[in-house]
């Protein structure tokens, strides 16, 4: 899908609020509502937009410990690949999962209520999984910058 300027103005909005109206996207964008509607359905379509979500604050909801865990497998079969990556979408406490290069095989970014919870967590991932070879923990400080935002500078 080819990304033009106006495409660029309401991915742009939209990454900051999802919530903005679509009068004020085609205000914003030059266009009518009815044009931001097409776009929008086709940026969907493409999948340039994956989903709309609501960013939530931990912290506020009783999830007050982040970790960064590093997991190496002990093979790095396909299938085996596909089954821990399975394991994470079905974990809620995982919130983002990256297969990566170097010493690990996946980067993940925990949340939980304290630490019982988190061990928990870890028995059903790791523990439990005769593939896990090792992983390695470190809990968050502080959280400085939570986001999704993709840069548009180029495009368009």
């Amino acid at each position: 899908m080819k990304i033009d300027k106006a495409d660029v103005v309401i991915l742009n909005t939209l990454q900051e609020n999802a919530r903005t109206s679509l009068d004020k996207l085609a205000h914003l964008a030059g266009l009518s509502t009815a044009s931001v509607q097409r776009r929008l359905r086709a940026l969907r379509d493409s999948g340039v937009i994956v989903r709309d979500v609501s960013i939530l604050d931990p912290s506020k909801l009783d999830q007050h410990m982040s970790f960064i865990v590093m997991v190496e497998l002990e093979r790095e079969r396909r299938d085996q690949i596909d089954l821990f990556v399975r394991q994470t979408l079905n974990e809620i406490l995982v919130q983002q999962c990256y297969y990566v290069t170097g010493e690990a095989d996946f980067c993940l970014i925990c949340t939980a209520k304290d630490m019982h919870e988190f061990e928990e967590l870890t028995h059903r991932l790791f523990f439990e999984n005769s593939n896990v070879r090792r992983f390695r923990t470190s809990v968050v400080m502080g959280r400085k910058k939570i986001g999704l935002e993709v840069s548009l500078e180029n495009l368009g």
